[in-house]
């Protein structure tokens, strides 16, 4: 038996953080003695791997986890879970500032207690922790292995001085914050999801690099707080993945709430500054500078290969697009699947989960399950939220034969009641038919309102059939019914108007 690798350094050194570390990487945890060999080894316990490793071995399998940082990965320690808790305190600040229009009188100045705001994040973060643990794990039957994972054969993987030995393997190690190459920022030093958790004071002034959904998120929650947010993007727009009108809505937004947004700029250089960091740029032509107290880039991530030794297992992959794997997530050994951020284009926490799924059939027994096949939602947690699913709508346009609907939350009841009508419900269908292929919600829940078009792509249901469900009143999912509704109407040609006509005529 082996004492693992010492723990990562969390900050602060709080009692939150400790049973955070407690849980996810135990400093006195001894590695067990490997069996001789494992029908499933896996890779990295982040959410992928725990659920292949739950999976497996719940299903009668012998496992073995592996993780050389912290059980949980970045989505209980760095994204998913921190970002969420601070995004709903950041909410709760924007109610009260806006009271008012409620009938509330707010305090003249509405206070922000920054440090309460992180220090409720962690231990929330803490009490969530358990469901990743090691000891948990443990007591499910995997051996879990605290150490960092070496392949050493097309059948073995090296942790901790020991070689394990299977009949099959998952990598599932995620992905890194990536650093744009920009003169002088490394030497200005900055934040990233990895290390901006870790504040207990707030920035009086910070520049976010990166307009995708975390520095969208991150830069209104931090104006909230009461930051000064510079948000700076390359490309001509924020949130240059999703549909423009919906963008439109959410920089709408985040201007509202004091964020200065800089589109289509290139970052020249970052020097130190008498007061702080400054950034120089370049638009159009034109040189101008910002100047901050933090910086936190959120531009882009990269697969975490490194130090796995792929070539040994026979393994290949890209440094920029991870693990390559075929419709099945197997690799290019036949024995060692890939799950999640470190093989998916789609890298979010719900596309792991259901990928580590396919990854348990596939491999242990001997299913043809194919990834390409999934439905997959997703949605940026700003105010409102942006949710989509299927098709946008620039690539529907682009292949042709389809039909929108659109709902605009301005003439949804509920929507106008809770003051929150910026935004809409957008579905694309089939022409000729009430097949759904896509649609795109922008609403404050429309994280939670996309489900139901997800599980009716996924059912095979049409508009009709939503058409038919009865939708709770008020509520501003029901301007998905509204859309369905309008779908009927759009069937009822001048030839059946006429008809209809004529019997209800004859029928009087």
């Amino acid at each position: 038996m082996t004492q693992p690798a010492a723990a990562p350094s969390i900050a602060p050194a709080d009692v939150h953080n400790q049973t955070l570390l407690d849980n996810v990487h135990p400093p006195g945890w001894v590695n067990p003695q490997p069996a001789p060999r494992y029908n499933m080894v896996v890779v990295g316990a982040g959410t992928a791997g725990l659920i292949v490793a739950a999976g497996a071995a719940g299903l009668g399998a012998k496992v073995a986890l592996i993780e050389g940082e912290l059980m949980g990965g970045d989505c209980l320690n760095f994204g998913c879970v921190p970002s969420k808790a601070l995004l709903r305190c950041a909410r709760a600040i924007a109610d009260a500032r806006g009271a008012a229009a409620f009938g509330a009188a707010p305090p003249a100045g509405t206070e922000v207690d920054f440090a309460a705001v992180m220090e409720r994040m962690r231990r929330l973060r803490a009490q969530l922790s358990a469901k990743d643990s090691a000891s948990r794990y443990r007591a499910m039957g995997v051996d879990v292995f605290i150490g960092a994972a070496r392949f050493c054969g097309r059948d073995s993987v090296a942790v901790a001085g020991h070689t394990l030995y299977f009949a099959h393997a998952a990598i599932a190690t995620g992905t890194r914050p990536a650093a744009p190459p920009i003169p002088g920022l490394d030497k200005a030093s900055y934040l990233t999801n990895e290390t901006v958790f870790s504040l207990t004071k707030l920035p009086r002034r910070l520049i976010v690099i990166g307009a995708g959904p975390v520095g969208c998120e991150l830069a209104q929650a931090f104006a909230r707080f009461g930051a000064q947010v510079a948000l700076l993007e390359a490309a001509p727009g924020i949130l240059p993945q999703e549909g423009r009108d919906a963008a439109a809505i959410v920089r709408d937004a985040l201007a509202r709430d004091g964020c200065e947004i800089c589109e289509g700029v290139k970052i020249v250089e970052v020097t130190p500054g008498a007061g702080g960091k400054r950034v120089r740029l370049e638009r159009d032509a034109a040189m101008s500078e910002i100047e901050g107290d933090e910086i936190l880039v959120a531009a882009g991530r990269t697969p975490a290969v490194e130090g796995l030794d792929l070539e040994a297992a026979g393994v290949q992959y890209d440094r920029r697009t991870g693990i390559k794997v075929n419709d099945r997530l197997q690799t290019t050994n036949p024995r060692i699947y890939a799950a999640g951020d470190v093989a998916s284009a789609y890298r979010f926490t719900h596309v792991a989960d259901a990928t580590a799924r396919i990854v348990i059939r596939n491999a242990l027994f001997r299913g043809r399950q194919r990834a390409g096949t999934l439905i997959v939602p997703w949605c940026t947690y700003t105010d409102p939220e942006i949710a989509q699913v299927g098709l946008t709508e620039e690539q529907a346009r682009r292949r042709g034969r389809i039909r929108t609907f659109v709902q605009p939350l301005a003439d949804v009841d509920r929507a106008v009641l809770d003051g929150e009508t910026a935004g809409f419900v957008k579905i694309h269908v089939m022409q000729g038919s009430d097949r759904i292929v896509g649609a795109t919600i922008v609403a404050r829940h429309a994280g939670e309102m996309i489900s139901e078009l997800t599980l009716a792509m996924t059912g095979g249901i049409g508009l009709g059939t939503i058409a038919r469900t009865i939708h709770p009143y008020p509520t501003q999912a029901e301007a998905i019914r509204k859309i369905a509704d309008a779908y009927n109407r759009s069937r009822l040609t001048p030839r059946l108007a006429s008809l209809f006509r004529r019997w209800l005529a004859w029928t009087r």
